[in-house]
């Protein structure tokens, strides 16, 4: 056999992987893009139900909810927008149905029973997560920013009859962008949404060894630390909603050490089973 031949014989298993993750891309793609049309049709109903925090807030003020667009094609944008958002979430299990088929292949029969869970728990816990931010937080936030509005008065004259009476004090009305109510929106959605991956980002971790329980209890200074900064940093300067998003946040950190402390248990018991482990090695 030539050397032309062996390379020829070598490469053919790479060039397969490559039609295969070339195929699974334009799949999800092509899902992707479906999704997307079908959320353009009904963006409306997308942006009136994003809008109801909003609305309440200004509703219980006794305002209007009103947005203004300040550029001509702000309003197409938005839509897009929208529309690639739900287009995302929507064609989601497609593309995590994609991704399973072209990873679960090159794995063994425990490792599949490993993975599986977390890529099923991952979409759960970011649903959860953005909305714990849609219904919690973003109505505490916007009540926080509307709370700077200030009513404008007139000042009346009595030596001036039938004039226009002199400006007492400036009118402070919120009157948003679309885009930029939509850009806020989502980034406390994403955010919050990525914040409640932490028990599974966590507990993978501790399912391939890479963390452990005393390695998090003995984090938990810099866990506080890290969550309080994040939290003065992707919510207002409100304490109350910081302190709502830190023990929401603090607490996924605790329930990780519990799942990382269960994952730990579990693969002990199966190396004492197989004589591997003994009780000091386990202990230590």
């Amino acid at each position: 056999m030539s050397p032309k031949d062996d390379i020829d014989d070598h490469s053919a298993p790479l060039i397969e992987h490559l039609a295969e993750l070339r195929s699974r891309i334009m799949r999800s793609l092509l899902a992707f893009l479906v999704a997307m049309v079908i959320c353009f049709t009904v963006w409306n109903p997308i942006f009136n139900f994003l809008t109801q925090p909003l609305c309440a807030s200004l509703e219980a003020r006794g305002q209007e909810c009103n947005l203004i667009l300040i550029k001509l094609q702000e309003g197409f944008f938005v839509a897009i927008r929208i529309s690639m958002l739900g287009g995302f979430v929507l064609a989601f299990p497609v593309i995590a149905t994609q991704l399973w088929r072209f990873v679960a292949p090159g794995l063994y029969r425990s490792e599949k029973a490993a993975f599986l869970p977390f890529l099923l728990a991952s979409p759960i816990m970011f649903f959860l997560g953005a909305a714990f931010a849609f219904y919690i937080v973003t109505p505490l936030a916007f009540n926080f920013f509307l709370n700077f509005q200030q009513v404008g008065g007139m000042m009346a004259d009595p030596d001036v009859v039938g004039e226009a009476a002199p400006l007492a004090q400036a009118g402070v009305t919120f009157q948003g962008s679309v885009n930029e109510y939509l850009s806020l929106t989502t980034r406390f959605i994403v955010a919050f949404g990525l914040c409640f991956q932490l028990p599974v980002l966590l507990t993978l971790m501790g399912k391939a060894g890479l963390v452990s329980v005393a390695g998090l209890k003995s984090g938990r200074k810099w866990a506080v630390v890290g969550i309080l900064t994040m939290a003065a940093l992707v919510t207002p300067p409100d304490v109350i909603t910081q302190m709502i998003l830190f023990t929401v946040v603090y607490g996924l950190y605790e329930l990780s050490i519990l799942l990382v402390g269960r994952v730990e248990r579990k693969r002990n018991a199966e190396l004492r089973a197989q004589g591997l482990l003994d009780e000091d090695e386990a202990g230590a």
